[in-house]
């Protein structure tokens, strides 16, 4: 899929940059945890008419004309997205997964109201009360880890979570994480906050595509069927393969809140021609093949898990249970960084993210840690012989900082990224 040709005329530069672009993606190994492969009818509604309309408000109550078929389409995304999760209320308008937990926090809290969140150096996210956010600066954030010790280390500490929710009474119990592995089960979270008056925000950005394929727990219910978490907000371009946007969904006693705490209190007009590529994507994720392909997904990161252990990499909280994967570099060589290793698999064809791991000594624009995701090479075709073929590669690059070994690993992965293109090249 080439630029059109009418950019092609009308902008060149732009144009070849959009190529350029494209040749990376085909010939280069896409682990990005966050980042995935959108379907061609994804990126058709994407760059639709739906552009060009001002809908600020929402269905059947607009401040602007002209909306009766807009008014269908975002209709349309929200039944969708109710259906997909089970989910008795949806939100489809938010531009990005920063946009929903802010209008979920303004629709829950009041300033300097205190939360309880994920640590961001232990797989948290900005949004989750980092002092450089927003959310740190308007909100009285308490941060809970994971365990630093035996049993089960590296995973989320709910001991810790569970006095501190004691000591410090927060109005919000904020769950769900960016850089962490294993499945976070919202039935205990629920009993904390129950007992302490706490509600409870599940931000699914990573792991809603799992959620919608059933190899992930909806956080909107218990095991039981009960009240789980009281808002879940994710984003749209991750597991669930959609385009860049977000939404949140949540018990219906909520919706009134959400609805005033997203438009008029956070965001202006919607970008109705991605509400509408939602709309397809949820379209795509009820289709009984993307239950396998959330399968897929885990068990390639399973198998690449694995595979980078036996290369002599240790996995942060012993594997994973998703999409994605914290490695630590230090037992495999305790001088290479995360940065230096990022720069080094970057020449080689491999992107991926440096991370912080847990109690990581080195600082967040350096860290001992890489993050690698699935989601977008299952998109592609892959499956776990070439997770294998992965590990080896990426053991191949770090073993030396030779410049030669990098053009020739690149080489390989050229070869093999071509048996296995995105969608938009078939």
């Amino acid at each position: 899929m080439s630029s059109p040709e009418l950019l092609q005329r009308q902008d060149p530069e732009v144009a070849r940059l959009i190529e350029e672009e494209q040749e990376r993606q085909r010939t280069t190994l896409q682990l990005i945890a966050s980042e995935n492969f959108a379907s061609r009818a994804v990126m058709e509604a994407t760059g639709s008419v739906l552009t060009n309309k001002y809908a600020e408000g929402y269905p059947s109550r607009r401040y602007y004309g002209g909306n009766q078929i807009i008014d269908q389409v975002e209709t349309l995304a929200i039944e969708r997205c109710k259906q997909l999760f089970g989910a008795p209320y949806a939100n489809v308008q938010p531009h990005a997964g920063a946009n929903a937990n802010a209008g979920a926090y303004l629709a829950l809290l009041e300033p300097r109201d205190r939360v309880l969140a994920m640590r961001l150096d232990q797989g948290g996210h900005l949004t989750h009360g980092s002092p450089v956010n927003f959310s740190g600066q308007i909100y009285d954030f308490i941060s809970y880890g994971v365990r630093e010790s035996d049993p089960n280390r590296e995973w989320l500490d709910l001991d810790q979570m569970h006095q501190l929710a004691l000591e410090q009474r927060p109005k919000l119990i904020v769950i769900g994480a960016t850089a962490y592995s294993r499945i976070i089960e919202v039935d205990p979270v629920r009993e904390i906050a129950d007992e302490v008056g706490a509600l409870v925000l599940f931000d699914a950005a990573h792991v809603a595509g799992l959620i919608a394929a059933g190899v992930y727990p909806n956080p909107l219910f218990t095991r039981s069927g009960g009240r789980g978490a009281d808002v879940v907000t994710f984003t749209t371009h991750k597991t669930l393969r959609g385009p860049r946007g977000a939404a949140i969904i949540a018990h219906e006693d909520l919706g009134k809140s959400l609805d005033k705490a997203i438009f008029p209190g956070l965001q202006g007009g919607p970008l109705e021609h991605a509400i509408a590529a939602k709309a397809v994507a949820f379209g795509e994720a009820m289709d009984p093949d993307f239950r396998q392909y959330g399968q897929r997904v885990v068990d390639n990161a399973r198998v690449l898990a694995d595979s980078l252990s036996a290369e002599g990499f240790r996995i942060v909280s012993g594997g994973t249970d998703v999409h994605l994967m914290l490695v630590d570099l230090r037992d495999f060589d305790a001088e290479l960084d995360g940065r230096t290793a990022q720069v080094r698999l970057d020449r080689s064809g491999i992107t991926c993210n440096r991370n912080q791991i847990p109690f990581d000594p080195r600082s967040p624009f350096v860290t001992s840690g890489l993050r690698l995701g699935t989601a977008a090479m299952t998109t592609a075709g892959m499956s776990t012989d070439q997770m294998k073929t992965v590990a080896s590669l990426i053991s191949r690059v770090l073993r030396t900082d030779d410049d030669q070994t990098c053009q020739e690993v690149r080489r390989e992965v050229a070869d093999l990224c071509r048996s296995f293109p995105p969608p938009s090249e078939r």
